[in-house]
């Protein structure tokens, strides 16, 4: 049976939060022990060197989203031959995007000792960078079918198995960094699972989808291939803001502070990282249904569930904003030692980026999902000047903070109000004000709860880990007692709750059903059934 919308979204949300949460813990087991078995110049490269590659991924350009784009209507309407020719053109995109990340990899290696401030002695530099720069390649090699099954709102299937083999990995590093403590090999198990998780994709791909495997020769209309290179285009200029803004931190901190500090940032970033995964998957869990949604349902519709959308992100990424500011010191105290921590402004600041990036999630899946994002090309690279210029120059004043409030500053002067304007005046076709009204209110009620929980919270006194177990405790209730007081009668609020009903009581009597008929014995009447 055909499931709907609000089943495959809820399907693929849950089995992706607790795959995730699965992949998180065994992550941060790894990072423990990678901390206590290696040194702190091996955390700070370990930063460096993924923030350089994230940064060669501009050459991915964007294509998975401009394909994916183009692939829902098809779908919709069960167009295969279309389907065939669109996966084609993403498997020669994805071909090239893996040539050009080596040829680029290897190109920066002369100006290493630019990047790095204070050059740590580590053994094989060289060879650990190629490893890294290995993986980045392997990771391109196959993954295209991947894009299908998602399209297909079938994410779930994609996430089991990307988790398997991330836990197998995780395992495998462990035992690698606490009998050898060799580095080299730790890299190695990395590239090994990243390679064989693509290959088993596929092959489920392959059966999932058979006519993958016919050649087509036909090609898109012109138009619609004009469209298809026009969307890329934009999203070149999108992924271009996206990793001048969210991973050149590490390469300034690097070149302006020091590695030592890309380390310290490092553990704050996987943690902060770690939760923002979680969250971000219930709205990677919905991005598929936003785009089917899109393709058969009016803009009234659309604008309805965007809001709820909005309304739910704003008190997910608000309580987790509040619990990482009060729990992220004494959990990382606690973890990797004293001499990892920031200071409490460091930590606050890393906090409100987070909470920003958070309420962007529902404008940036509706807008992308929609192919929206021709009309706010622009926009990415202007915030990415102003990211680098007030970054450059907060980081002489005010050293590892300057860095992340530059990164404040050109998100608030840019993409809070530009996104959401494009997505209203483009697909909802309504007047933005009413989104900034509501906006306000959301970060108003946040800010007062997050100052009333840290005032209670400065009352958790004891040690480390009583401060943080008490903290942990006054986070959990406080915030979302707050905000479910402050909108429960908000139209919002009613929709997610009817929603939640509805799915629950579906579960509960589908269960019912399964329980209340039973497989007869041999020469059982009608009567031996349990009503």
């Amino acid at each position: 049976m055909e499931k709907s919308r609000t089943e495959y979204s809820t399907m693929n949300t849950m089995v992706a939060m607790i795959s995730r949460i699965a992949a998180i813990l065994m992550g941060f087991v790894t990072r423990v022990v990678f901390t206590h078995t290696l040194s702190e110049s091996y955390v700070g490269i370990n930063g460096l060197f993924t923030d350089i590659l994230n940064v060669l991924s501009l050459t991915e350009l964007g294509v998975e989203t401009a394909i994916s784009y183009a692939l829902y209507r098809p779908i919709a309407q069960g167009d295969i031959k279309r389907q065939q020719i669109l996966m084609r053109m993403f498997q020669t995109f994805y071909r090239i995007t893996a040539g050009c990340v080596a040829v680029l990899g290897l190109s920066i290696v002369p100006f290493f000792d630019i990047l790095m401030k204070n050059r740590p002695d580590v053994d094989h530099l060289m060879l650990i960078y190629f490893l890294y720069l290995a993986n980045s390649v392997v990771s391109y090699l196959l993954v295209y079918k991947r894009t299908l099954i998602e399209v297909h709102q079938l994410n779930y299937i994609v996430l089991l198995y990307q988790t398997a083999f991330l836990i197998l990995q995780d395992i495998c590093q462990i035992l690698i960094l606490l009998t050898t403590h060799n580095f080299i090999l730790f890299l190695i198990m990395y590239i090994v699972c990243t390679l064989l998780s693509n290959i088993c994709i596929s092959l489920k791909a392959d059966r999932m989808y058979p006519y993958l495997k016919e050649k087509t020769k036909e090609k898109l209309p012109e138009e619609e291939r004009k469209d298809i290179f026009r969307n890329i285009k934009a999203m070149l200029m999108h992924k271009l803001g996206n990793v001048v803004v969210n991973n050149t931190d590490n390469l300034l901190i690097s070149s302006f502070v020091g590695v030592v500090s890309v380390g310290i940032y490092s553990n704050y970033y996987l943690l902060i990282g770690s939760v923002r995964q979680v969250l971000d998957q219930i709205f990677q869990g919905i991005t598929a249904s936003v785009g089917n949604l899109g393709a058969t349902e009016d803009e009234k519709r659309v604008k309805s569930i965007f809001e709820t959308a909005f309304f739910i992100g704003n008190w997910l990424y608000g309580v987790a904003a509040i619990c990482l500011y009060e729990l992220l010191n004494p959990f990382v105290e606690l973890t990797f030692g004293k001499q990892y921590l920031f200071q409490m402004p460091v930590v606050l600041i890393l906090c409100i980026n987070f909470y920003i990036n958070g309420t962007r999630k529902a404008v940036l899946t509706f807008r992308d999902s929609l192919g929206l994002f021709w009309f706010d090309r622009y926009k990415a690279l202007v915030e990415a000047v102003l990211n680098l210029v007030i970054s450059v120059i907060l980081v002489w004043k005010a050293g590892t903070f300057g860095v992340f409030a530059g990164t404040f500053l050109s998100t608030m002067l840019t993409s809070v109000w530009v996104e959401p304007y494009v997505l209203y005046r483009q697909r909802l076709h309504a007047k933005v004000s009413s989104f900034f009204v509501r906006y306000v209110i959301y970060a108003a009620v946040t800010g007062l709860t997050w100052y009333g929980t840290d005032r209670i919270c400065a009352f958790a006194g004891g040690s480390v880990i009583v401060v943080f177990l008490k903290r942990l405790f006054i986070c959990a209730v406080v915030p979302h007692l707050v905000i479910l007081l402050c909108f429960c009668r908000t139209k919002e609020f009613g929709i997610v709750k009817r929603k939640a009903l509805a799915i629950w009581k579906k579960r509960w009597n589908d269960g019912r059903r399964k329980r209340t008929y039973i497989v007869q014995p041999s020469g059982c009447s009608s009567a031996c059934r349990v009503a």
